[in-house]
C-alpha cells in the first residue's frame, strides 16, 4: 500500500520550471479576481523636491485582460534580458567555468580546504557570504556555484555548500564589516523621513557601522551552528552518480604507475597554484589602483560626480559596483588560465574552451528556469499586489500606534512579512519610512535605529520567498548537484531546507535588535538607539 502511495505521489511531482509556470498562471487569475473586488491601498511617499508627504493610491492591475495579456507577451524578452540574476550568473560563470576547466578550483580546494574541518570551512563561507552584500547581490552569483564546485572537489556534499552560501547571503543581507550599497539605497529615504520631524537630523553612511559589524559576526557564528548541527546532517554525505574525480586513465593503470602519476600531478598542481597566486596578486593590485583617486590614470571605477569617496565607490552610479561581477569573473578567468599554463592541465585554448563548454552544458536548465522566473517576477510586480500588501502593513503600524519595544517588534515582524512579497529594500523602505521613522522619533528612538530595524527585518525572510530574484540560482544549483532522484529539489523542498535557518536567524535578529536598544550601545560613531 505504501509503495502504491509513493508511486502516486511521483506523478504529481512538479519540476521548479513547471511550478513557476503554474504560479504565474495563478497570479494572473488572482489579479483578475482581486481587480473585480477593487483591491487597492493608499499610502504616503515623500516628495524629494518639496520634502512633503504625497498620497498615492495603488490598485490591483488585471492581467487577464487585453492590456494585461499584451504586457505579458510583448515584454517577455525584456523581462528575461533585464532580469539581474541572468547577467550576474552568466558573467560570473565565464571566469568560474575556465577556472573549473583548467583544474584550478579542484587543485586549490584539495590543497587548502582539506586542511580545514567542516566547522571552520562553514564559518569562513558564511562570513564571506554575509559580508558580500557590501556589493549588492554578487554573493548569489559568485559564491553559490563556486562553493558547490569546491565542496564537490573535496568530497563534501555540494548541496550543503549551496545551502550554506545561499543562507549566508540571504539571511545576512544588509550587514557587513564596512558600509556598502544598501547604505546608499536607504540613507536618502531615512533622511527625508527624519526631516518630517526634525529638519536638522543627519543620517550618514556610517550611522549603522558598529551595529552591522557586530551583526555580521553574530550571524556568522549562529549560521555556522545551524548548518553543522541541523542542515548538514539532514543532507548527508556526498553521493555522486559515479566517481567523476578520476579519469579513465587512472582506472586502468597499476598501483606503481598511479603513485608516479600522483607525484607528477602534485608537482604540476603546485606550479600551477604558484602561477595562479602571482596572477591573483597582479590582478588585485590593478583593481585596487582603479579605485584610488588622484594617481595617474587611476579612479577608473569611481563615480567622480559624487563628492565623498564612499559615494564614489558605493553610490548608485558607481562603476565599481556595476562592474564588480565582471571584475571577479576576470579574476577567476586569469587565475584559471595561469594555473592551466603552470600545471599544463590544458593543451591549448581550444582544449580549455572545450572543457569549459562541458561545464556550461550543465546549466542549460538554469537558463530555462531563469527565463520562467523572470516572467513570474515581472507578472507579480505588474499586478501591484506586493505594493498593496506593503502599504497595508505600513498603515497597520500607524493604526496600532505602538511605542518603545512593542513598536520595534511590530515593525520587525511586519517588514519581514512584506519582504515575502516585495524583496527590494529601497522599494519597501520608500513605503515604510514615512510611517516608521516619524513614529520612532516621537517614541524617542533615533531615525538611524529605524534604519537598523529595517535592514534586520529585510534579511529575516529573504531565503524563503520565491520572489527573491536570486532564489532561482539557489534552486537551479540544487538541481544540478542533486543525484538523489527519490528526493527531487522542488521549490517546496528548497524552502524547507532553509526553514530552520530562517526561524533561528529571525529569533537572533529579534534578540539582537531589542537587546541593543535596551542596553543602549552606539550603532555607529556617535549615534545611539535613542535620541
Amino acid at each position: 500500500m505504501k509503495e502504491k502511495r509513493k508511486l502516486k505521489l511521483k506523478k504529481f511531482y512538479f519540476h521548479p520550471i513547471t511550478m513557476f509556470i503554474v504560479l504565474s498562471l495563478i497570479i494572473v487569475l488572482c489579479s483578475a479576481i482581486l481587480s473585480k473586488f477593487e483591491m487597492q491601498a493608499t499610502y504616503n511617499v515623500i516628495n524629494t523636491n518639496t520634502n512633503e508627504l504625497e498620497s498615492k493610491i495603488v490598485a490591483v492591475e488585471n492581467l487577464l485582460s487585453f492590456d494585461g495579456m499584451k504586457f505579458i507577451i510583448s515584454n517577455a524578452a525584456t523581462n528575461f534580458i533585464s532580469f539581474a540574476p541572468l547577467g550576474m550568473l552568466l558573467i560570473s560563470l565565464i571566469g568560474l567555468g575556465i577556472a573549473e576547466a583548467t583544474g584550478f578550483i579542484e587543485a586549490f580546494s584539495k590543497k587548502y580546504l582539506r586542511k580545514l574541518n567542516n566547522t571552520q570551512l562553514t564559518l569562513i563561507i558564511i562570513f564571506i557570504a554575509t559580508i558580500s552584500s557590501l556589493i549588492n547581490e554578487i554573493g548569489y552569483a559568485i559564491l553559490i556555484p563556486l562553493v558547490a564546485m569546491m565542496y564537490a572537489s573535496i568530497g563534501r556534499n555540494p548541496l550543503t555548500g549551496i545551502v550554506t552560501a545561499f543562507c549566508g547571503v540571504a539571511f545576512g543581507y544588509g550587514v557587513s564589516i564596512f558600509v556598502g550599497s544598501i547604505e546608499v539605497s536607504l540613507m536618502g529615504t531615512t533622511s527625508a523621513a527624519a526631516a518630517l520631524i526634525d529638519a536638522n537630523n543627519h543620517i550618514s553612511l556610517t550611522s549603522n557601522l558598529i551595529f552591522i559589524i557586530v551583526a555580521s559576526i553574530v550571524l556568522t557564528i549562529v549560521g555556522t551552528i545551524i548548518i553543522e548541527k541541523i542542515i548538514s546532517p539532514r543532507l548527508g554525505k556526498y553521493k555522486e552518480k559515479e566517481d567523476l574525480s578520476k579519469t579513465e586513465e587512472l582506472r586502468i593503470i597499476d598501483l606503481e604507475e598511479e603513485q608516479q602519476h600522483k607525484i607528477e600531478r602534485e608537482r604540476k598542481e603546485k606550479k600551477g597554484l604558484r602561477y595562479a597566486l602571482i596572477t591573483f596578486l597582479v590582478v588585485v593590485v590593478i583593481f585596487i589602483y582603479m579605485v584610488i583617486p588622484g594617481l595617474p590614470n587611476s579612479g577608473l571605477l569611481l563615480d567622480m560626480k559624487e563628492t565623498t569617496y564612499l559615494n564614489q565607490v558605493f553610490g548608485p552610479n558607481s562603476y565599481f559596483q556595476d562592474g564588480f561581477t565582471y571584475m571577479m569573473s576576470l579574476l577567476f578567468l586569469f587565475m584559471g588560465i595561469a594555473y592551466g599554463i603552470g600545471a599544463k592541465s590544458v593543451k591549448n585554448d581550444r582544449d580549455m574552451l572545450e572543457k569549459a563548454g562541458n561545464y556550461f552544458s550543465k546549466i542549460g536548465n538554469i537558463i530555462i528556469l531563469i527565463f520562467v522566473v523572470s516572467q513570474f517576477v515581472a507578472i507579480f510586480k505588474k499586478t501591484n499586489i506586493a505594493t498593496i500588501i506593503t502599504a497595508w502593513l505600513a498603515n497597520l503600524i500607524e493604526y496600532l500606534d505602538f511605542s518603545g519595544i512593542p513598536l520595534i517588534i511590530l515593525v520587525l515582524v511586519l517588514i519581514a512579512i512584506s519582504n515575502l512579497f516585495l524583496t527590494t529594500p529601497s522599494a519597501k523602505w520608500t513605503i515604510f519610512a514615512p510611517v516608521v521613522v516619524p513614529m520612532f522619533m516621537q517614541s524617542n528612538i533615533s531615525a538611524q535605529f529605524a534604519q537598523v530595524v529595517m535592514r534586520a527585518a529585510d534579511s529575516m525572510t529573504n531565503g524563503i520567498t520565491p520572489l527573491l530574484g536570486c532564489f532561482v540560482i539557489y534552486v537551479g544549483y540544487l538541481n544540478i548537484y542533486n543525484f538523489n532522484k527519490n528526493k527531487p529539489m522542488t521549490i517546496t523542498r528548497s524552502i524547507k531546507l532553509v526553514t530552520p535557518y530562517c526561524a533561528i536567524i529571525c529569533a537572533t535578529w529579534l534578540l539582537l535588535v531589542v537587546g541593543w536598544y535596551i542596553i543602549g550601545l552606539p550603532i555607529g560613531p556617535g549615534v545611539y538607539p535613542t535620541i
